[in-house]
């Protein structure tokens, strides 16, 4: 068997491991650390050792361990505790537990209720006014913390009951919250995207201009369905009678949207704003947001010390799965490159004479399969660094490819059989809500997400317009 054909059978051996339900980072660091044992392999290494060492004089045990330190000096060792602290002293990967705990503050700032409340009563006039308060909240929530269990379950706590409170159809209800809550991933700042620009070596503040506009298309095409399906099927989302509904005061509502909607506004705003327009870096600005957070949560007399230990608590949780993540990714690409394995998917894929859409849809088709078992994290810092060294031959822009990526993400939380949305929703609906209903509710938003790839396909204009304009 020759090395290339090894590096396949290491990929083959991880994937087999993935479906077992092995942990993914500890899997991909013992298949980095065996199959670089033997890619760096030096026969006879241990017994020149051993010999060198009988030579000097050496007796007992300690020609042993002559023996045992030739057997374990293999390069594979420096490999790994290089990677690691290369992983550890990432400057882009610095902003991802100082976003983390942003979110995870502002979660426990006990403003959603408000937030929800207030853009109700603002659009109480629009059809399907509650859903879509409950989407532009999801929205604005998901921006702010980018984690989308804590956007679904919180939402689903407060705006799902008082929907179906209102008599809306459980699925439509249920489809509302499932697809706003993921939005974080997509629209900036996004931690998915600071993952893939470590792992693509892309610009972050590019990936965020170039995020924002299609990020906001989406969000756009959420809405509009939203409104035109409660203006077809008006039995779906029921207007509110004017008992309901209420006669709020002009200068009250006005307070209400100050009090609520405009310190996290506020927050997200000078976060992106300071990124973008070059005035702080990514950690900066990430930092800024954090303590931002803590001033939010204080403002609204939510800061508390249970509250602070849990957000550090998951915050710290998080960062570490997705650094042991890096370090066995990296760790197992380099061992995967090195015996050839990398060169054999791109000969074959070359080979296919694909046009440069032809490679794209191949390319998402294959990111939206991967999105049923795994995570996104596990995506993009696993399979999508398999598609980078192909970008240059079929022309593809790496920012282009990676807001792609980000907006075929939204899927993998949305697709049955394990849209973990729909999980998370099940797990604090109401004992009648049935699982079905839930997936049923999430499919018109997946045509949404797949509309919104076609139009990126023929419009990349949207992508690149906002870096140009901003950084030339």
């Amino acid at each position: 068997m020759t090395e290339p054909q090894i590096g396949i059978l290491m990929l083959g051996i991880f994937i087999l491991f993935i479906f077992f339900g092995f942990p993914i980072a500890f899997t991909l660091m013992a298949l980095g650390i065996a199959f670089g044992y033997f890619a760096y392999w030096e026969p006879g290494r241990m017994w020149r050792d051993y010999d060198r060492a009988v030579e000097a004089g050496a007796e007992g045990w300690d020609v042993w361990i002559a023996w045992l330190d030739g057997f374990l000096n293999n390069r594979v060792f420096d490999l790994f505790v290089n990677q690691t602290y290369s992983v550890m002293s990432n400057e882009v990967l610095t902003a991802v537990p100082l976003f983390l705990f942003m979110g995870y503050i502002v979660e426990r700032a006990n403003i959603v209720d408000r937030l929800f409340s207030t853009l109700y009563i603002a659009a109480r006039r629009l059809p399907g006014a509650m859903a879509v308060a409950a989407l532009i909240t999801c929205a604005l929530f998901a921006t702010a913390t980018g984690i989308v269990g804590a956007v679904v379950t919180l939402m689903g706590l407060l705006a799902f009951p008082a929907m179906l409170k209102a008599r809306y159809d459980t699925s439509f209800a249920s489809g509302v919250i499932c697809a706003g809550g993921t939005l974080g991933i997509m629209i900036p700042p996004s931690i998915l995207l600071i993952v893939y620009a470590a792992a693509s070596g892309t610009s972050i503040v590019r990936l965020y201009a170039g995020a924002l506009l299609p990020g906001f298309l989406l969000a756009g095409l959420y809405l509009v369905y939203i409104i035109v399906r409660s203006i077809l099927q008006p039995e779906k989302a029921p207007k509110p009678t004017d008992e309901e509904v209420g006669d709020v005061p002009t200068g009250k509502l006005v307070l209400m949207i100050i009090g609520s909607f405009v310190p996290l506004a506020v927050l997200i705003l000078a976060v992106l704003g300071s990124i973008l327009f070059g005035l702080a870096t990514p950690t900066e600005a990430a930092s800024a947001g954090a303590l931002g957070g803590l001033a939010l949560a204080v403002g609204y007399r939510a800061l508390t010390w249970d509250r602070l230990r849990e957000a550090v608590y998951l915050t710290m949780k998080t960062t570490a799965m997705v650094c042991w993540l890096f370090v066995g990714s990296w760790v197992f690409s380099s061992v995967f490159s090195y015996l050839g394995g990398e060169h054999v998917i791109t000969n074959f894929v070359t080979g296919l004479d694909m046009s440069p859409v032809m490679f794209l849809i191949l390319a998402q088709l294959i990111i939206f399969l991967l999105g049923w078992p795994l995570e996104w994290s596990e995506i993009i810092i696993i399979f999508v660094p398999i598609f980078l060294p192909l970008l240059p031959h079929f022309g593809i822009d790496p920012l282009f490819f990676g807001i792609l990526v980000a907006l075929n993400l939204q899927t993998s939380f949305l697709t049955p059989p394990m849209a973990m949305s729909a999980y998370y929703l099940k797990g604090i609906a109401p004992p009648h809500v049935q699982l079905t209903q839930i997936f049923r509710g999430c499919m018109p938003y997946l045509a949404m997400v797949i509309i919104c790839m076609v139009i990126l396909y023929n419009f990349e204009g949207i992508v690149f317009w906002l870096p140009g304009v901003i950084y030339g």
